[in-house]
């Protein structure tokens, strides 16, 4: 043991002195796995030259987790070790090729094929850093990530083949190694002032924690499954079809302070979900300013949600729900104050895959989601520093998640009783010698405040837990 946490050391240190954000970016962001350089518009008169004029770019990270169940429950902890590079070619007749792979080390953790003896549950949280197909391995996971050829016109791109989208129901996801991806064809049009368009069609997805891309179908369901709203266990993976997703969105900015968002997702032959959102800074003086902010998602099934069997179905037939949510805060260049508000209504189990990506609601918290219930009301508040060189970033925040019973299975997926959970993140960017560097640290506690019977399951990497995370990320 003693030479495992000597081993632990020196490869932190040896990272320390040879800047990805630690994945847990905001949906309406670009993502910025990579830190991939701006690209000069160079329009060469060959191929050759493209490739010569192209961007390398490479991200390594560090990743340690670790979990803290309830006393006589199993603990569980894990080092990741991983790197990658991303090349993409300079513009020819306005094209791009790129390409990306990373491969990822554990380098000493729990034993994941090892179920707690209590609960016989499997590990949750630290096994997500590998590969949840292939719990037991401990060598190098290897994985092609983008592949993508793009179109340049304007301000606007076409992007066609593997690639990393950030959208309101599919995104990179809260951090573990690497994000979730996507194949298919982007676009992203912005050729009207102060709109944003986005039109998109995903044949395959490779969820996080995975190491190969699946057909639309296949990719749900490689993450817990829960119960089916009769109790009986969901047998859905692997027995779902469906040709693909087709998505619009739509941004608009040209009312002064005011940012409105339309987004629709249609899953082919399992369910619609359609997004509103509006977001209003109002200005209080030179330095500060009001937030406010409102959100709604309406959601369907199409034909039998995936399977005309009720057992193996997604999206149960005929079934539907809604959600609403709102934010109050206040800004200044320093400091942020939200409070956040979400109701999914009795109508129905709000549902997305997990494995596409996380939840859109400003109720959100890192390590904790609302997807697969229904009859929720969710407050959140956050408080968020920023230095003045923005290199140095902390927040704190602390949610109730008041949510149905446990035995509620109809509208309770995953068995997951009410709970409070604190969140407390620092992050800093190293500069000088270290720039490139930068570090993350986060805790997570989670307190039972529902009825669990008496049943373990019910608390096992749910509630009464805590979970610490230190990452570090190098880019170039």
């Amino acid at each position: 043991m003693r030479n495992f946490f000597v081993l632990i050391y020196m490869l932190t240190a040896l990272l320390f002195v040879t800047n990805a954000i630690a994945q847990h970016q905001e949906i309406a962001e670009k993502p910025t796995v990579w830190k991939e350089k701006s690209n000069e518009k160079i329009d060469s008169t060959s191929i050759l030259n493209a490739f010569k004029n192209g961007n390398f770019s490479g991200h390594f990270r560090y990743f340690f987790m670790g979990t803290n169940n309830e006393s006589g429950l199993s603990d569980y902890f894990a080092n990741a070790l991983g790197g990658g590079v991303k090349f993409e070619t300079a513009q020819f007749h306005n094209f791009q090729f790129g390409v990306s792979g990373y491969y990822i080390y554990n380098i000493g953790s729990s034993d994941f094929s090892k179920k707690d003896p209590i609960t016989n549950l499997s590990n949750r949280y630290e096994v997500a850093l590998f590969d949840l197909q292939n719990a037991s391995s401990k060598g190098n996971l290897s994985r092609l990530e983008e592949l993508y050829l793009k179109y340049n016109y304007k301000h606007s791109t076409v992007t066609l083949g593997k690639q990393l989208l950030n959208t309101s129901f599919i995104n990179l996801q809260d951090g573990r190694m690497r994000p979730t991806e996507v194949d298919g064809i982007w676009i992203d049009f912005n050729e009207i002032k102060k709109t944003k368009i986005n039109i998109g069609y995903l044949y395959g997805i490779s969820p996080r924690s995975t190491m190969k891309y699946f057909r639309i179908g296949e990719s749900i369901g490689i993450y817990p499954a829960g119960v089916n709203p009769d109790g009986t266990k969901s047998d859905y993976a692997g027995n779902l079809d469906s040709d693909g997703v087709y998505i619009i969105g739509i941004k608009n900015e040209s009312v002064s302070n005011l940012k409105t968002l339309l987004w629709n997702q249609y899953a082919e032959n399992l369910f619609n979900s359609a997004l509103f959102q509006m977001d209003y800074n109002y200005p209080l003086n030179h330095n500060s300013k009001l937030l406010l902010g409102f959100q709604t998602v309406y959601q369907n099934a199409l034909n039998e949600g995936g399977n005309i069997d009720p057992r193996k179905t997604y999206f149960q037939k005929n079934g539907s729900s809604q959600t609403f949510g709102g934010r109050l805060g206040w800004k200044t260049k320093a400091i942020e104050w939200t409070l956040n508000y979400n109701r999914i209504t009795a109508k129905g189990r709000y549902l997305m895959p997990r494995e596409w990506g996380r939840d859109p609601f400003y109720t959100f918290m890192p390590r904790e989601r609302n997807e697969g219930f229904g009859d929720v009301d969710a407050v959140m508040t956050k408080i968020q520093y920023t230095n003045p060189k923005k290199t140095f970033k902390s927040h704190l925040a602390v949610g109730y998640f008041d949510l149905p019973d446990v035995k509620n299975v109809a509208l309770n997926k995953y068995g997951l009783p009410s709970y409070w959970q604190t969140n407390a993140d620092i992050r800093y960017e190293f500069q000088g010698l270290l720039k490139g560097f930068d570090a993350q640290l986060l805790y997570v506690h989670k307190f039972n405040v529902g009825e669990t019977y008496d049943n373990k399951n019910y608390i096992f990497n749910k509630t009464n837990m805590s979970n610490i995370n230190f990452i570090l990320n190098f880019n170039f």
